[in-house]
């Protein structure tokens, strides 16, 4: 068996394991826009010990981003898993899917926690894998800075993405607003700038007279409707979305469902988002 094979079974398998056994261990370029950045907004912190949150009100369980990435990131040692698919592509009329898994480590208030993922943008022909990074830490109470990469290393040939894209992102949850959860808030924000996907339209953009360019600048908002679903609303950068995040479960399993491309800023159609992910603790205890 080659190489590459085995590389593909194993990273099938992973991604596998952490949907169906949790408690045990666009176009192309449009649809990463939409799916790949959103693995951070799986990995609430929760509340060990004495580790500085006991006085500060943190995001709530619930998904709280579907298209950006968000200054808040893991807490403790994670592996993640997700898949999410789109309906239809922009410039096309059939669905495509992504699927994504990775791990995050270390405390963001004690010193900082970094998250790493490999992306598989073509899940019918199991190829166009690409990478994201993302370090983030707590700068003030409710309030978390991230930096990170997205779809590094993407291949050329297999996807139509606009080549690597970095970002900077700050996230607040607002403390006077407390959640039907305890020791969370009910509204959340998040502002961020960068270049790649949140900057440089596709040709298919550029040729149907949309511009080159997006605005670089990027933010949503996330209020909790009820305990566990969460309301969001999100400018990408490129265009708006509208979505909600639901925990439906006591474990930490991620549901996300919406539209994305309501506007003609980019793409041609208004699109259908869901998203399924799961973090797997491997470390729930401060470092």
């Amino acid at each position: 068996m080659h190489a590459r094979s085995i590389i593909k079974i194993a990273i099938l398998f992973f991604i596998c394991g952490c949907m169906v056994f949790p408690k045990k261990a666009l176009c192309q370029n449009d649809f990463e826009k939409a799916l790949a950045k959103k693995v951070d907004s799986l990995l609430a912190p929760e509340k060990t010990g004495n580790n500085g949150m006991e006085n500060q009100l943190m995001p709530n369980d619930a998904q709280q981003s579907a298209t950006i990435p968000m200054g808040f990131g893991g807490f403790g040692t994670y592996a993640f898993g997700s898949i999410a698919g789109v309906y239809k592509q922009v410039y096309h009329n059939n669905a495509d899917l992504i699927a994504s898994g990775g791990f995050c480590a270390g405390d963001p208030i004690k010193a900082v926690n970094f998250a790493a993922g490999i992306n598989m943008t073509d899940v019918h022909r199991f190829r166009d894998f690409s990478a994201n990074f993302m370090v983030s830490r707590f700068v003030a109470n409710g309030t978390s800075v991230s930096a990170g990469g997205l779809q590094l290393f993407a291949s050329k040939k297999q996807s139509d993405a606009p080549g690597s894209t970095f970002f900077v992102a700050v996230s607040h949850a607002v403390q006077t607003m407390p959640s039907a959860t305890p020791g969370a808030s009910r509204l959340t924000y998040t502002i961020g700038i960068g270049n790649g996907r949140f900057y440089n339209k596709s040709y298919d953009d550029i040729a149907a007279g949309r511009g080159q360019h997006g605005t670089a600048v990027f933010g949503g908002i996330s209020y909790e409707w009820i305990e566990h679903v969460n309301l969001i609303g999100e400018w990408s950068g490129m265009n708006l979305g509208l979505s909600m995040g639901i925990r439906p479960f006591k474990n930490p399993l991620s549901l996300a469902v919406g539209a994305i491309n309501l506007l003609r800023y980019s793409g041609d159609k208004p699109s259908l988002l869901f998203s399924i992910g799961y973090p797997l603790a491997l470390s729930r205890q401060a470092d």
